[in-house]
């Protein structure tokens, strides 16, 4: 004969499916790859990204503060925890991007340079959307 004395606590713990841990971060890492190497070229003023600025009516000075924000948001990805920062960095990279597109739009400026920023605002959502419930508020 057994006597059960107290209760018994039963924790079920989710998984996320290894293919689905899988996909988000492959998506993750190349889009905070993108805007990591992004970042830091325009940061340095590299490969022409002058002239794209000034080509969309932009002062120079607006490459120091995409590139920070850009570097400082890959990192935010990538780094453990801070659930709360992760979406602000998803957020601000999804404006940026959809910024740019606009920029090219408004400027005549159709085609190829329309189609970077829309593929990385593509990868934002997918990152987002694939991230698993620890990275969630």
């Amino acid at each position: 004969m057994s006597k059960s004395i107290g209760a018994q606590t039963v924790v079920k713990v989710e998984n996320q499916p290894r293919g689905g841990i899988i996909a988000y971060w492959t998506v993750t890492s190349i889009l905070a790859a993108s805007m990591m190497l992004s970042g830091i070229g325009q940061l340095m003023q590299y490969g022409g990204n002058i002239e794209l600025v000034t080509g969309l009516g932009y002062p120079v000075y607006v490459l120091t503060i995409l590139g920070i924000w850009k570097v400082l948001g890959a990192i935010a990805l990538v780094v453990p925890g801070f659930p709360r920062l992760k979406e602000w960095a998803h957020a601000g990279i999804f404006f940026l991007m959809i910024g740019a597109v606009f920029s090219h739009a408004f400027a005549s400026d159709y085609g190829f340079p329309m189609i970077l920023p829309i593929s990385y605002a593509a990868l934002n959502i997918a990152s987002w959307a694939l991230r698993p419930k620890s990275r969630k508020l």
